[in-house]
């Protein structure tokens, strides 16, 4: 056995509850008498006062080094300092300058508002980061919700401020076999250019069909209710910046003439079964060359354009067609893009059914009997069967990253999902699901600095905010007991296939939809939230504060009203009127949209986790933030929305998206109204 030097041992003083710590030393030679030496060793960590001393002087009792006389201190500590020599110090090698395009390794965190680069002064990623950015390949048969999922991972990532955006093939591929609009050629499809200014109301047209929304369709709409501004003021209609409404497909447009030899290739073709057999080698062709110009769209989104996620929305169900895509994306993106497979898979066969009760109203079979449509679509489910290899093996053997989630997340398999926008996108998939339920929005009872026009603050209630308070409590009550009605009737009314009276179809849910629901409140934790949810009785309402949902705080200029903002702040009341959404407020704990939208992020994945109803009594900044997730908003009108006191929203989701209500509160009736045409708009200048 070797024999290893000992260091001599230092009495302790445990009496008096002192650091029991050793000062290592290196195993050399014994001290030289010239060398300090501490009597104990809490003599070495202490001063006569028992404070702790500097590293500074530890590593001078170790070392025999001075204290600098440079005028830099260093942090206290009671951890020794290490005897071993460090290691050298080996700079990094820079691969990639700054200013080098393009770049393909990928960076490790980009959040905007949250993270700032010299690439990415905003956040967001750079263009000529591709490693950074994703592409997601759906995976699935027909009414495996697939579409379902795309629109909530989209308009969650959006709404996180990652440029998203759905390539259909679908879209696509009902356009190229009618004549709206696309005639096929030996080569390519042509269509009409989208995003073109003064674009034509068909050309329009042909962009909703294939997009699913045009560039020139409106954002917001006006509510119906009177201007707080005079006629003709053309700052409110600067700021309030309502948009044409959008635009309803009415005409197909205009069809280019053509040549004798392709008139029969032009000619409308049926969307039915048959249309999907492989055997049908002209509906191939065409099914073929839609999937890989959509594939090439998405392509020049994420490597031309400014987006971070494209999601390839299509069967892909078989090995082939998913190889295909997987050699075009290496071959025009190379090694770095990230791809995740998301593969939806449905076991259940009630599930099953409500899904292809959805599909039976969709586009393919708009108009038809819902018997025949129903036995024409299973048809066309049986053909994608037969050729289906679902995901697994190969991709595991080739390193392929994919996620699959079967009955809408009540099983998920993933494997090695990398990078963070794919792990943010899988960590949402695994909190949503489909039940029935009720999410209720309202800012707070008016309060004592609205009545004196000031922002932020914690102010109590005012009378006309009490009132409010327990008139929105037993309105409540009354529309959660005539919602169960209203479900239980729904359930008695519904039939597979369906049938004349039906109503909306249920929600694809794994679960027992009459089940009864808790009902959760929930505040910021500010005194006039706090106040506003006071009433609802905790035996029945699960009353909960969050500092999740507290008003933006705006740093130095809390208390203010907007014109002391404007009089004493000009420069910074210019600056958050140029770009409300990027704005940060200075000063301590001043916070911006952004840092709220990441503020609320665990809130909105819990709602959509649970499956109970839910009252969310918060303020206007967060009330902005919400509404802009649950409607889909674009970013250019988060945070200009209106958002007034006394307005009470509901929501329930859908499986095709969410249904909106809106409830004014009356005071000479001390109730609540429906507002049957309301519209989201912007909020008066200043707000």
């Amino acid at each position: 056995m070797s024999k290893i030097p000992l260091q001599q041992s230092q009495p302790s003083d445990h009496a008096s509850g002192q650091s029991n710590g050793v000062i290592a030393r290196p195993p050399t030679s014994a001290p030289s008498p010239t060398e300090p030496a501490f009597k104990d060793k809490d003599s070495a960590l202490h001063n006569s006062n028992g404070d702790l001393k500097s590293l500074s002087l530890l590593s001078s009792a170790n070392h025999q080094t001075h204290i600098r006389k440079d005028g830099v201190g260093t942090a206290l500590s009671d951890t020794p300092a290490p005897s071993a020599p460090c290691s050298p110090r080996i700079p990094p090698l820079r691969t990639n300058s700054a200013s080098s395009t393009p770049r393909m390794r990928p960076t490790t965190l980009d959040i905007p508002g949250l993270t700032k680069s010299k690439v990415s002064p905003d956040g967001k990623i750079a263009q000529r980061d591709v490693g950074s950015k994703l592409v997601i390949i759906m995976v699935g048969l027909p009414a495996r919700g697939k579409s379902y999922i795309t629109k909530k991972m989209t308009r969650y990532l959006n709404w996180l401020q990652h440029d998203t955006k759905i390539f259909n093939v679908g879209e696509k591929r009902r356009v190229a076999a009618t004549t709206h609009g696309y005639r096929m050629s030996s080569t390519s499809l042509e269509r009409v250019p989208s995003g073109v200014v003064g674009s034509t109301l068909p050309q329009i047209a042909a962009e909703i069909l294939i997009n699913g929304e045009s560039s020139a369709s409106a954002t917001l709409s006006e509510l119906n209710l009177p201007s707080p501004f005079p006629d003709g003021d053309e700052s409110a209609q600067a700021m309030n910046g309502a948009a044409s409404p959008s635009l309803r497909v009415v005409s197909p447009g205009p069809v280019p003439p053509t040549p004798p030899q392709e008139e029969e290739q032009n000619e409308s073709m049926d969307q039915s079964a048959s249309f999907f057999d492989p055997t049908n080698k002209r509906a191939a062709q065409i099914r073929e060359q839609c999937a890989m110009e959509t594939l090439d769209d998405l392509l020049d989104y994420i490597l031309i354009g400014n987006g971070s996620v494209g999601i390839f929305d299509a069967t892909n169900s078989t090995l082939g067609r998913r190889k295909q895509i997987m050699e075009k994306i290496r071959e025009r993106a190379g090694p770095e893009l990230n791809v995740l497979f998301v593969e939806s898979v449905c076991q259940d066969q009630t599930l099953l059914e409500s899904n292809m009760r959805l599909k039976l109203s969709g586009p393919d079979y708009d108009g038809k009997d819902p018997v025949a449509a129903l036995e024409d679509f299973k048809k066309r489910v049986a053909i994608y069967e037969k050729n289906y290899v679902p995901i697994g093996d190969y991709e595991e053997e080739h390193n392929m990253p994919y996620v699959k989630m079967i009955d809408v997340g009540r099983k998920m398999v993933s494997h090695q999902v990398r990078g963070f926008l794919a792990g943010q996108a899988v960590y949402y998939l695994l909190n949503f699901n489909l039940s029935p339920r009720m999410i209720w929005l309202t800012r707070h009872g008016e309060s004592l600095d609205n009545v004196a026009g000031r922002i932020g603050g914690d102010s109590d209630l005012s009378e006309n905010g009490r009132r409010y308070s327990k008139a929105m409590t037993h309105f409540i009550d009354r529309q959660r007991k005539e919602w169960a009605i209203h479900q239980a009737d729904k359930v008695a009314n519904t039939h597979f296939p369906p049938a004349p009276g039906d109503h909306t179809p249920p929600n694809p849910h794994y679960g027992v939809e009459t089940e009864d629901k808790n009902f959760c409140v929930w505040t910021s934790m500010l005194k006039r939230s706090v106040q506003t949810g006071e009433y609802f009785c905790e035996d029945n309402y699960d009353v909960k504060q969050m500092r999740m949902l507290d008003e933006l705080n705006a740093g130095i200029m809390e208390g203010l009203t907007y014109a002391e903002i404007h009089s004493k702040h000009e420069e910074e009341f210019l600056r958050r009127r140029a770009d409300k959404l990027a704005y940060r407020y200075p000063g301590p704990g001043g916070e911006g949209y952004l840092d709220v939208i990441n503020r609320i992020r665990p809130v909105i994945v819990e709602l959509e986790r649970m499956t109970d109803h839910c009252l969310l009594v918060t303020h206007r900044s967060v009330a902005r933030v919400l509404l802009a997730y649950f409607q889909g908003l674009k970013r250019e009108d988060v945070a200009d929305l209106d958002c007034p006191l006394g307005i009470l929203y509901q929501m329930e989701p859908k499986p095709y998206g969410v249904e909106f209500k809106a409830w004014r509160y009356n005071s000479e009736t001390d109730d609540f109204e429906h507002l049957p045409d309301y519209k989201l708009r912007r909020a008066p200048y200043l707000q």
